[in-house]
């Protein structure tokens, strides 16, 4: 099962910023006074600055003299008039942690001066900090785009989009680039090899965490309700950032709360069904999953196919009947029972035992063969979709269904072993043992190859396809050709590639890779050429 967790990053935000050459004074209501010369001569300073580029240098040097003079010897460092033009002093340098620690001290004095400081807060310092975390993420230098978007977080907090993709940066940041395993072994140098690996895994999904607390920021952000939409993809998101960290009683309860406000989206049922499941609560998950089947018609076929996965691995496990058993004749004998009598009476108490659970998981088969079978309805070349709805036909024994599943699966996937065991079961399962013979020998021995399909990625204008070509005999074996034929939604050949498999040693391997270009790709299918 693949659940596509990856998030991207908003590139367009709206800026109130300064026009060239302009000044603006304090608003009315933020009562910053000039009484003193040297707060007052620093304003003049920097309104020149502002208002005649050729001089802005040299009055920015002298409005920070000023100020500086103001708030060391002058006597003003309690005066929030001093610290307004130091905040704006800073915000014009672009300076966030100063011009943030300046404004933070005249609001606690001024709270009048909040809108008015909120305006440089956002316009001055947040905007390009924003914009150049932004430039960061897309050349992929997560370390400072992270920085910058730390920065962004500190001076201003009103809108949820800063806070949204510094989440998005952490969720995202490579594992390599998050924590390397060489500084995770520094940091831990008495770390016994046989617990390094638990740890460091563990360790790598904190970047999970980091960006729950960041998602959850932005829906703190999102109170206007002009930012309806970013509250939803936050809380949404906020979710998916739990999952990740293996929280899965926190990634239900934030599902949970996005579905509230977006009850009709199937794939955050299907995500509140999984961590459900993960989280141990069957029954929840099982009612779930049975819920999306009812909205199946708005669902993605890959969610269907997840959710059938999840449903038939939640399936009770098969007794141990031989435990059972062997438990049951350790009993002392009934009166009047004989050594015979209480094994014919253990062997039916483990067959009970397996009986019952046969008929518990059937319901499990049964919803999961559903949502397969619907998933392939819209989506009916893919292989994963197939070779799962076989193996439910055949926990199910529905012999005729399981054949002609098989037979399209192997259509799709004719030189996969476990592909041409699957048609060998299902004629096995209808009591046809010649062709079942037939097809085990297919798969044991006259495959040339075992070809697996480890990875299919269509986009917009292609699709790229991947995996292992297995040589499993013990000589070589002769260069093949392997025709792919990608396919649109009706099962359409929309193009075709062909990957050249050199020869492979006895039990040796060659990994392919083959890409295609054409629109509206969505399966594939494969033969020898």
């Amino acid at each position: 099962m693949r659940k596509q967790l990856v998030l991207t990053v908003c590139t367009t935000m709206s800026v109130a910023g300064l026009l060239q050459g302009q000044w603006l004074p304090p608003a009315k209501n933020c009562d910053v006074k000039r009484s003193h010369f040297l707060v007052n001569g620093a304003a003049q300073y920097l309104e020149v600055a502002a208002t005649k580029p050729a001089m802005r240098e040299s009055q920015m040097r002298s409005a920070e003299k000023n100020l500086t003079q103001a708030v060391t010897t002058g006597g003003q460092d309690k005066n929030p008039s001093a610290w307004y033009f130091f905040g704006r002093y800073y915000a014009m340098r672009g300076d966030l942690w100063g011009a943030d620690s300046a404004f933070s001290k005249v609001e606690a004095q001024l709270p009048l001066c909040h809108d008015d400081i909120q305006y440089y807060r956002r316009n001055l310092l947040w905007v390009p900090a924003i914009q150049a975390g932004q430039a960061a993420l897309t050349a992929g230098n997560y370390d400072s785009a992270i920085t910058a978007l730390r920065a962004a977080a500190k001076v201003y907090d009103a809108e949820p989009q800063g806070f949204v993709t510094l989440a998005t940066a952490f969720f995202n940041i490579p594992p390599a680039a998050y924590l390397p395993e060489s500084t995770f072994r520094k940091q831990n140098p008495g770390l016994a090899d046989s617990a390094f690996s638990a740890r460091y895994q563990a360790a790598l999904l904190t970047h999970y965490d980091s960006a729950a607390v960041y998602f959850r920021r932005g829906v703190q952000a999102a109170k206007d309700p002009k930012f309806e939409g970013e509250k939803k993809d936050a809380m949404f998101n906020l979710g998916n950032a739990f999952y990740g960290a293996q929280h899965y009683d926190s990634a239900a309860a934030a599902y949970d709360a996005y579905l509230k406000v977006a009850p009709n989206d199937v794939q955050a049922r299907a995500r509140l069904a999984d961590v459900l499941s993960m989280g141990g609560h069957k029954d929840s998950a099982m009612t779930m999953y049975a819920s999306i089947l009812q909205h199946a018609d708005s669902a993605d076929p890959n969610i269907l196919f997840n959710a059938g996965v999840m449903i038939y691995n939640a399936a009770p496990p098969s007794p141990d009947t031989a435990k059972i058993s062997a438990v049951c004749r350790r009993k002392p004998l009934a009166a009047g029972q004989t050594a015979l009598r209480r094994k014919t009476v253990c062997d039916r108490e483990a067959a009970d035992s397996q009986a019952q659970r046969d008929s518990a998981a059937a319901g499990n088969y049964r919803i999961a063969a559903q949502a397969f079978e619907v998933g392939l309805a819209r989506a009916p070349q893919n292989r994963d979709g197939l070779f799962n709805l076989t193996s439910s036909y055949f926990a199910l024994r529905q012999a005729d269904k399981m054949l002609g599943t098989a037979q399209r699966l192997v259509q799709v996937d004719p030189m996969n072993r476990n592909s041409v065991r699957m048609l060998a079961q299902a004629w096995q399962l209808r009591k046809q043992g010649d062709s079942a013979l037939y097809y085990v020998t297919i798969s044991d021995s006259l495959l040339p190859v075992d070809v697996s399909v480890g990875s299919f990625g269509p986009t917009d204008q292609g699709a790229t396809i991947s995996g292992v070509v297995t040589n499993y005999h013990s000589k070589g074996s002769v260069p093949l050709k392997l025709v792919f034929e990608f396919l649109n939604k009706t099962g359409t050949v929309v193009t075709s590639a062909t990957s050249d498999i050199p020869a492979i040693d006895g039990n040796g391997t060659y990994a392919f890779n083959v890409q295609a270009i054409g629109v509206g790709i969505v399966g594939w299918r494969y033969k020898k050429g």
